[in-house]
């Protein structure tokens, strides 16, 4: 499904990802996380086409995807939901799906129209009723709460039908009860199958709940891999968030 391989991007003299492969299957939920400045978020910059890697290679479905427009791995079926919400902020929550969904289309100056698309007005309901949207249809996406932000981000990430989905810290900023509806949504999404989710998260309890596969990063580069029990027990990834045992002890 999404294989990356030798990954390498620096800024300057600042390696932020070094030499990263890693291997998400095809369906499966898995988790990348790291201490702060681990290079999680450039590492899904380069996987959206937001940043071009220095080196390595980024296969979806076999195809290398380096270079390519952001624009056009959408096509290809990556698709991305980010920490800080990127809504359309005075669009409703409907116009903001229908929009996303005719823009490929060419076909964005029909969103006001008396008659919307048929395909485009059954898709935004179909994801908004999976995300719990579809009572907030007609509510301006910058009076939603923070929770539901998120959640429209990451509709109008779904609408396009993604093969792969990328959420960078879903559950950032929300309350006990929004954290619970958010989580139980992104593993429901990808418990109904033909979804592959990665997500960046530091909330471990979560990550350590839901994810089959953990991909640890330290400094640009992948420091362990595995289930949950196997991350948890890893001394490398132990000392990597707490430090060396002397330095935990004083």
């Amino acid at each position: 499904m999404l294989k990356i391989e030798h990954l390498n991007k620096s800024f300057g003299g600042v390696v932020a990802t070094s030499d990263v492969s890693i291997h998400f299957k095809t369906e499966s939920l898995s988790a990348v996380i790291g201490p702060n400045g681990a290079g999680k978020t450039t590492f899904f910059n380069l996987i959206s086409g937001a940043l071009r890697p220095d080196s390595g290679r980024i296969l979806l479905d076999g195809e290398d995807i380096v270079g390519l427009p952001s624009s056009e791995i959408v096509h290809k079926g990556i698709g991305r939901a980010f920490q800080v919400a990127k809504l359309f902020k005075t669009l409703t929550v409907e116009e903001s799906l229908r929009g996303a969904l005719m823009s490929p289309l060419g076909k964005s100056s029909q969103m006001h129209g008396r008659f919307p698309l048929a395909q485009t007005r059954d898709r935004a309901y179909e994801v908004m009723e999976q995300l719990g949207l579809h009572t907030k249809a007609d509510v301006i996406s910058g009076n939603l709460s923070h929770g539901d932000q998120k959640l429209l981000d990451m509709a109008l990430a779904l609408v396009l039908k993604p093969k792969v989905l990328l959420l960078d810290e879903p559950v950032a900023g929300m309350g006990p009860e929004e954290r619970e509806q958010m989580i139980q949504t992104v593993y429901a999404l990808w418990k109904k199958g033909g979804l592959t989710v990665v997500l960046i998260e530091h909330d471990m309890e979560i990550v350590f709940r839901i994810s089959q596969h953990i991909h640890v990063l330290s400094y640009g580069k992948v420091l362990a891999e595995g289930n949950a029990e196997q991350i948890r027990n890893n001394p490398a990834v132990i000392e990597a968030y707490l430090g060396k045992p002397a330095e935990v002890h004083a």
